[in-house]
C-alpha cells in the first residue's frame, strides 16, 4: 500500500522544553579549530575558564594520536594564558574507573576533550568515576567541552557514527550513550565541512524530542546553565528542532531516503544566542569573523 501522509501536526504540538542539567558552561567546538593564528574558539574557552591562571585538564582519550596531541593543547593552552594544564589519557574502563584519575578533576577550572572517536571515548569513561568528575566538575562551575569527538561526547544521546550526505536516509547513522551533561540534544561536528545535514535531520526525524545542533569547524556553541547557546568563531551553529515535523522513519527501509518534512531550522553565526528551552532566537550582533578563517589542523576526527 502507498505510504499516507498523517495529519500534519504543524503548530499543533506544545514546545517541550530541554532538560538542563544545573551545572556551570558547556564548550562544544565543532573540531578544525584555530591553533596558529587568531585562535578565537580556544581564546575564548581559556577566558570561560577563568583567564590567567587556569587549570585546565586535556583529555586525550579519543584520540589515535600519539602525546604529540596532548603537547600541541598544552603548549596552546600556556600561551593562552593557562597557569597549568593536567595531561589525561584513560585508556581502559579499569583506569577511567580509579579512584586517583578521577581526583585529578577535583580542582580544575576546565576540562577539555580532544577530537579522534567519540565512541571509543565514551566506552572507555562512560560510567565510571571519570565519568562522574567531570560531571560533578561541570555541576559545581567548571567549563566543560571540547572539540569534535570532545564535542558529541557532552549529550546525552550521541552521535556515534553515520553517513554523510544532504539525503536523510534510514538507518545509516547509529547513537550511543554520551556523558550525558547535555540533555536531550543531540550534538554533530565539522558540520558544514563534512555534509552532516543529513545524518542530523535522520536522526531528528526518528526521535523528534531531541534538538540537533550541528556545529562547523572553527566555531563552538558556549551553553550556559544548560541551555542559553552563543556561537563564537568563524562558521555558524545548525539547530534542527523536529518537535512538529512529519517523517516516515517507522517504515522507511534501511539505506532509503527518508520524509522529512516541517522540521524548523536555525543558521547561527557568530553573535547569536539561542535558548535551547524555548527553542527560539534570543537576540543577534552581527560580527565579521571571515577575514580570521585560515588553514585547519588536520585531525583523527570522527
Amino acid at each position: 500500500m502507498p505510504w499516507e501522509a498523517p495529519p500534519s501536526t504543524l503548530g499543533l504540538v506544545p514546545q517541550r522544553p530541554v532538560s538542563p542539567v544545573p551545572a556551570g558552561t558547556l564548550c562544544v567546538i565543532g573540531g578544525g579549530e584555530d591553533r596558529t593564528g587568531s585562535r578565537v574558539v580556544l581564546r575564548e574557552f581559556i577566558r570561560l575558564s577563568g583567564g590567567d591562571g587556569a587549570r585546565i585538564a586535556v583529555v586525550a582519550t579519543a584520540s589515535s594520536l600519539g602525546d604529540e596531541i596532548l603537547d600541541e593543547y598544552e603548549r596552546v593552552f600556556l600561551a593562552l594564558g593557562a597557569g597549568s594544564v593536567v595531561r589525561l589519557r584513560p585508556s581502559s574502563r579499569a583506569e577511567a574507573d580509579g579512584v586517583d584519575l578521577a581526583a585529578e578533576l577535583a580542582d580544575v577550572d576546565a576540562v577539555f576533550m580532544t577530537g579522534g572517536n567519540q565512541l571509543k571515548l565514551t566506552q572507555i569513561i562512560g560510567g565510571t568515576r571519570f565519568a562522574d568528575a567531570v560531571r560533578s566538575a561541570y555541576q559545581r562551575g567548571a567549563l566543560v567541552g571540547g572539540t569534535s569527538a570532545g564535542a558529541s561526547a557532552v549529550s546525552e544521546h550521541m552521535i556515534a557514527f553515520g553517513d554523510e550526505t544532504d539525503t536523510p536516509r534510514q538507518g545509516v547513522t547509529a547513537s550511543a550513550a554520551g556523558l550525558g551533561l547535555l540533555p536531550d540534544v543531540i550534538v554533530d561536528q565539522h558540520f558544514a565541512q563534512r555534509n552532516r545535514y543529513g545524518r542530523l535531520l535522520s536522526l531528528v526525524a526518528r526521535s523528534p524530542r531531541l534538538l540537533g545542533l550541528g556545529v562547523d569547524e572553527d566555531t563552538a556553541a558556549v551553553i550556559r546553565g544548560g541551555h542559553l547557546v552563543e556561537v563564537i568563531g568563524t562558521g555558524c551553529v545548525f539547530v534542527a528542532d523536529g518537535s512538529n515535523a512529519v517523517s516516515d522513519a517507522h517504515i522507511a527501509e534501511l539505506g532509503a531516503p527518508m520524509l522529512v518534512s516541517g522540521v524548523v531550522v536555525h543558521a547561527l553565526p557568530s553573535g547569536a544566542r539561542f535558548d535551547l528551552l524555548q527553542r527560539r532566537l534570543v537576540d543577534f550582533h552581527e560580527e565579521h569573523l571571515a577575514h580570521q578563517i585560515s588553514s585547519r589542523p588536520q585531525e583523527d576526527d570522527e
